[in-house]
């Protein structure tokens, strides 16, 4: 497979170098793994979906649209209370 290149400010390159070695890898290595490994805004959507199918069929949980929006919101704040200032 042919490599590509992408642009970016030196500052993010020179950081995720400096991640890859630390894990021992090479950047271009470091860059392939983490595109293997992160889903797309669709994946997560279709992940969230067979999750809730999964639980409603487990044991019928099935929230309404506004019980999932309650729930988004107080998790969001309490990542937003575990995140460092």
């Amino acid at each position: 497979m042919p490599d590509a290149n992408v642009r970016i400010p030196e500052e993010a390159r020179d950081r995720l170098a400096a991640i890859a070695a630390a894990e021992g890898l090479s950047l271009r290595a470091y860059l392939a793994r983490l595109a293997e490994t992160l889903l797309t805004p669709a994946e997560r959507a279709e992940r969230a979906e067979r999750a809730l199918a999964a639980l409603k069929e487990w044991n019928g949980y099935a929230p309404t649209a506004a019980e999932q929006q309650d729930l988004d919101g107080e998790l969001d704040r309490r990542l937003a209370q575990a995140m460092p200032q």
